[in-house]
């Protein structure tokens, strides 16, 4: 049987703990914000809300399907095995959004050209990578973005009208956060730090 005294440095040790889990978990977060690499990506918007969260937007991206034919690694047995992880190759456009240009299934071979950048994602299970002509849908981590409360709809129904944005950061992995919800050149909204 456990003393008082015994008690009490187990109960903090264990607040220690699980204090030290939470803030490795945000710095994570806040270190990715602040020195990953900037990227705008065009977004197409679906219209749910959370209970507990309140109002967001799901994001669809032009990276959220990837043509079988543009991954350059495909696998002989061509079907996508549980979580395999991919790296797609963006590189900025004209307009300033980043798209799309190539896509490896693991690792990336080759580095990236300094205008150029790698976000790395995740495919389930079962996609068949045998038809040249089918897409993926991988999941990158970046397809919700909370809102303040009753500014959902309004957002919502301006997406459906006009091209809004996403800067993202992306650490030097390719893990990426979202750094602001944009409408042409205008900041909406921006993720804090902390």
């Amino acid at each position: 049987m456990m003393t008082g005294k015994r008690l009490v440095i187990s109960a903090l040790v264990l607040a220690l703990v699980q204090l030290g889990f939470l803030s490795w978990i945000i710095a994570g977060r806040a270190a990715i914000l602040r020195n990953g690499k900037e990227v705008l990506l065009k977004i197409e918007p679906v219209d749910p809300r959370d209970l507990l969260r309140g109002d967001y937007i799901i994001l669809g991206y032009e990276i959220s399907r990837i043509p079988v034919k543009m991954i350059a690694d495909i696998p002989p047995d061509k079907l996508s095995s549980d979580d395999t992880s991919i790296v797609v190759r963006l590189k900025k456009g004209a307009d300033g959004y980043w798209a799309p240009t190539t896509a490896w299934l693991g690792k990336v071979p080759i580095p990236a050209a300094a205008d150029e950048t790698d976000i790395s994602g995740h495919i389930a299970e079962g996609w068949d990578l045998r038809s040249e002509g089918g897409t993926i849908a991988p999941d990158y981590g970046i397809e919700r973005f909370y809102l303040p409360e009753g500014e959902g709809m309004a957002i919502q129904n301006d997406m459906r009208v006009r091209p809004f944005g996403i800067r993202l950061a992306l650490a030097g992995d390719g893990t990426a956060q979202i750094k602001a919800l944009v409408d042409g050149d205008k900041t909406l909204f921006e993720e804090p730090l902390y």
